[in-house]
């Protein structure tokens, strides 16, 4: 391990024993090592390095979702290129073979969608009401009414985190639900 993975880990030892400032120490110093590795990565599967910023995040996004499971006695380093080498494949696949191609030209000669919503909007409120009562509130507050997780979480009186996590567990037992109807 060299001194920037034990910092890494110490930083990392800190924030999940909640030092907001060492978190975010954490993560700025992980996005700029992880921009450099996730460019040259591009660049190597014959990529513009365009997309390096959507890896970053979603490999950053992917590192506070999953902080818990870090063995805090084991090196950060590796766990953290784990979930960065598959974000990258993950992007990678997703964007594999297809050309990008503005559609802007073909706005007037493309059919328009069918407008039909997929779920009637009473089925929707049927089972969203349906929904326990914390998640029933934060996805109406944040999906239907579009508040924020701060505002959410102040009107609730619940952390930004419980909101994030309610409206997770809310959507996707709407989306369950919605797929059983079909």
């Amino acid at each position: 391990m060299n001194e920037r993975e034990i910092e890494w880990a110490t930083l990392m030892r800190a924030a999940n024993a909640g030092d907001a400032a060492a978190y975010e120490k954490l993560l700025r110093d992980l996005a700029r090592a992880l921009r450099a590795a996730t460019r040259a990565g591009l660049l190597r599967a014959g990529r513009s390095a365009a997309d390096a910023e959507d890896v970053v995040q979603d490999t950053l996004l992917a590192v506070h979702l999953k902080r818990h499971t870090w063995d805090a006695t084991a090196p950060l380093g590796p766990w953290v290129r784990a979930i960065a080498r598959n974000k990258l494949i993950d992007a990678l696949r997703k964007r594999r073979g297809g050309a990008q191609v503005s559609i802007d030209d073909l706005v007037d000669v493309l059919p328009a969608e069918n407008a039909e919503p997929q779920a009637p909007a009473r089925d929707v409120e049927r089972h969203v009401g349906a929904l326990p009562e914390r998640q029933r509130d934060v996805v109406r507050a944040m999906a239907v009414e579009g508040a924020t997780s701060h505002e959410c979480a102040a009107k609730l009186g619940m952390s930004e985190g419980a909101v994030r996590v309610a409206l997770h567990r809310g959507l996707a037992t709407l989306a369950a639900r919605l797929r059983q109807q079909d």
